[in-house]
This record gives structure tokens, C-alpha cells and sequence, in this order.
């Protein structure tokens, strides 16, 4: 394999000149490593979770365990309390107007199923076009194509570069004046790369379309503002910015969550019901039916807070390292091919793979014979696959907890995978 890149020339030192980067200050506050002994790259499915996380959740179920937002006695108004802050927290963190425009769900998932079924479903109809990209996670492509059926509106899929990029041509032929809702991740779960998200906003605004942007493997990983980026939604998942399971977030502009109706229908998420009809309650609640996860949402606070201690350039710096690491190594594996730009840089500290004669899952499950965790498959995203002519690969995944240990390990066991399936290298 050979790969032409450019290191950085920034003069400043980074944190992994500095010494802090092979010690890795806070892969300490990760219990798991220390209790399996796992190199584990794989982050983009689910990241693990710091000690300040699971005191969290824990604190909430042992401190003020009672349903939120119904109880007028101490302990569930503690949880309320709770329940209120962690959403003022996400809307600064990703810049919000305000925590009327943070809906919680239970995952990036939900949240844009929420979008399709509320908003598309709907204020679109036939004639209408609905413009996604072929590089997207299913969660991010089946809403729309339902919304499409349910509208008899026209979905169409910008397709990229061979690197992952969608050129001023590809943007502009494929968001025409009819085009009413863009869908698109900003970044690929499979390729790594950022995606222009505000130029695109900007098109899609001027043909008077709403922007729907997947930042499950964004926000984690970079500073993320709505406002500057100037999308109408935004959806995330807590699992992949180290909170607990079951608990994610839709950004959506005010006076367009205004005017959507509910996406399900029950308790909490009323004002007043009579026997003939019923009014909604106001946002954010209006979208938040039945008992909320409070415990989550606690835990998902601490996850935010422990994000920015760390700080993103320590992340981007790390994981920059650590995938310039993996395409200096395969420079000497002339059968290990990697999807996506040449420059290590762009890749969001995702590395998607394959080795010539070894099918993904033979090399995964060997890998684990070391305790090594990379995916296996089609990640979710089998039209991109598809795209560029592989039905599946590897993909090893960094995160601000990997060391270069972690990946120099990976990459000598993987040199010695083809070996196990009978190759002579």
C-alpha cells in the first residue's frame, strides 16, 4: 500500500510531544482497561465510559431515584432538578438558542426517526425531493426513504469522491429549488471524513430546505455549534460521547418543533385532556411521552463535563496520532487497503480496511484472540460499501483513552493475521 500525506507544520507542541500522550492522563479513569486488559478500537460503535459517568448514574439511582417532573415531594424534585440541568448543559454544549430546542430520546436513532415522522411525514408532499448521501448510516437513510413512501416525495443520494468528498457540482446539481429536507452525517462512521455541513446548510436554505444533520460521530470528537453551522436539527447519540445507553439527544430550531405534532402520544407530554381532545404540552415536553430516563440524562451531564476537561484538541491530536500510526505501518503491508482520503487527518481517528484474502470477520475474530476489539461488517452503511465496490471491511476507531501502544499492538498482531489463514507473509 502507498500513501502520500503531509504531516502537520504547526509549530506548537502537542500533547503527545509533551510526554502526556504515551502516559495518556486519563486513560486512569477508565475501569475497564484495567479489569480486561483490552485494546479496544472500537469507539465509533460505542465509547467506554470514565469513572465520573458511573458515579453519576449511580448517584442518581442511590440519591434521588423517583420519576421527575410529577412529584411535588423532595426527592423527585431533586431528580427534576436534575433532569433540567443536564438539558441546559447539552444547549450550551452544542449551542442552542435555548433547552427548549433540546429534546432528549434515546438515541441519535430515535431522534431522526422523531424528524421524519413529525416534520417530513408531515410538511412534505409529492413533488417534493428529499436529498441524503450515499455514505450515510442507515439510521440516516431508511426515515427518509419511509418519509419518501408515506409523501410520494423524491428521495435522491448525493454520492462522493472515492475519498468521501461531495464536490460544489455534486451539491448543487442534487439540492434543486424543489428540494425541502437534506439529510447528511457530518461525519462518515466508515470513511472519517468531516462533511461541508454549513455549505451545504447554506444550499439547502436557499432552495427554502431544512437541514437535518447526524452528529453521532461528530460531536464526541470536535466542537460542534448549531448556530454557527446553522442547521434545523441536529441528532446525537450519549453512548458514543461516553454516557450510559439509552439516551440521545434532538436538536431542533424552536419554530420548527413549534409546528411538528407529537411523535408519541402519553403521559407528560400533554396540557390538558378531556374526553373529546387534548392539548400539548409545551416544548421541550411535548416530544418527551412516559417516564424520561432522568438517570441517563444525569449521566450524560457528567459525560459532557468530563468532555471538556479533556478538551478537543487533546482528542483531535490523539487521534490524528494514532491514525498517522496505522498508515505509516500499513506503508509495509502492500495487502491491507484503506478506504478513504490518503491523509490520516481526515479520517476522525477512523480507519475502515481490508486485507487481501482475509474476509473482516476472520479478522476480527482472530484480533480478539489478543484482546484487540475492532468492528467487523458492513457498518450500518452497506450502500456505501456497495458504492465502493467492498461488501464489508475492518474498522479500527480511536478515542481520547487509546495510547500508541494500543495501536502499535493492534498493527503488529494484524501483520500476523494473514499468517493464521495460510499466506506466507
Amino acid at each position: 500500500m502507498r500513501i502520500h500525506w503531509e504531516k502537520s507544520g504547526s509549530s506548537s507542541k502537542r500533547p503527545f510531544e509533551e510526554g502526556l500522550f504515551m502516559k495518556n492522563p486519563f486513560r486512569k479513569d477508565f475501569p475497564i482497561f484495567e479489569k480486561t486488559g483490552v485494546v479496544y478500537l472500537d469507539s465509533a460503535a460505542t465509547a467506554q465510559r470514565p469513572l465520573a459517568v458511573l458515579e453519576a448514574e449511580r448517584e442518581f439511582y442511590e440519591n434521588m431515584n423517583a420519576n421527575p417532573l410529577r412529584g411535588l415531594y423532595g426527592l423527585s424534585i431533586e431528580a427534576t432538578d436534575a433532569y433540567a440541568e443536564a438539558r441546559d448543559l447539552v444547549a450550551d454544549f452544542i449551542g442552542a438558542g435555548s433547552a427548549e430546542e433540546i429534546i432528549f430520546t434515546r438515541n441519535a436513532s430515535e431522534s431522526l426517526n422523531l424528524v421524519a415522522y413529525s416534520y417530513a411525514c408531515n410538511f412534505l408532499k409529492s413533488g417534493d425531493r428529499i436529498v441524503s448521501t450515499i455514505m450515510e448510516h442507515h439510521s440516516n437513510m431508511l426515515p427518509w426513504r419511509m418519509a419518501a413512501e408515506k409523501t410520494g416525495a423524491e428521495l435522491v443520494l448525493m454520492e462522493p469522491t472515492e475519498e468521501g468528498v461531495f464536490t460544489d457540482e455534486e451539491i448543487a446539481g442534487k439540492i434543486t429549488e424543489n428540494t425541502r429536507l437534506v439529510a447528511i452525517g457530518h461525519v462518515s462512521n466508515v470513511l472519517g471524513v468531516t462533511n461541508p455541513v454549513e455549505k451545504i446548510a447554506k444550499r439547502a436554505h436557499e432552495v427554502g430546505a431544512v437541514i437535518v444533520v447526524d452528529g453521532a460521530q461528530s460531536v464526541p470528537h470536535m466542537r460542534v455549534n448549531v448556530r454557527e453551522l446553522d442547521v434545523d436539527f441536529l441528532a446525537f447519540s450519549g453512548h458514543k460521547l461516553m454516557a450510559p445507553f439509552g439516551i440521545g439527544v434532538l436538536y431542533g430550531k424552536k419554530e420548527l418543533l413549534d409546528k411538528m405534532p407529537p411523535f408519541l402520544r402519553g403521559g407528560e407530554m400533554i396540557d390538558y385532556v378531556t374526553r373529546e381532545g387534548q392539548t400539548w404540552a409545551a416544548l421541550p415536553h411535548k416530544f418527551e411521552a412516559g417516564t424520561v430516563n432522568a438517570a441517563g440524562a444525569h449521566g450524560l451531564a457528567a459525560a459532557i463535563r468530563y468532555l471538556k476537561q479533556v478538551g478537543f484538541d487533546f482528542i483531535r491530536e490523539t487521534e490524528d496520532r494514532l491514525t498517522e500510526i496505522i498508515f505509516e505501518e500499513a506503508e509495509k503491508m502492500p495487502y491491507m487497503k484503506i478506504l478513504g482520503s490518503p491523509n490520516p487527518r481526515e479520517h476522525s481517528g477512523i480507519v475502515a480496511f481490508t486485507l487481501e484474502g482475509a474476509h473482516p470477520h476472520d479478522i476480527s475474530s482472530i484480533l480478539d484472540g489478543d484482546k484487540i476489539c475492532i468492528r467487523a461488517g458492513h457498518h450500518c452503511a452497506q450502500p456505501l460499501l456497495d458504492y465502493l465496490g467492498a461488501s464489508s471491511t475492518a474498522r479500527a476507531s480511536a478515542y481520547l483513552y487509546n495510547t500508541e501502544e494500543d495501536v502499535r499492538f493492534f498493527m503488529e498482531k494484524l501483520k500476523a493475521v494473514r499468517g493464521y489463514l495460510g499466506f506466507g507473509d
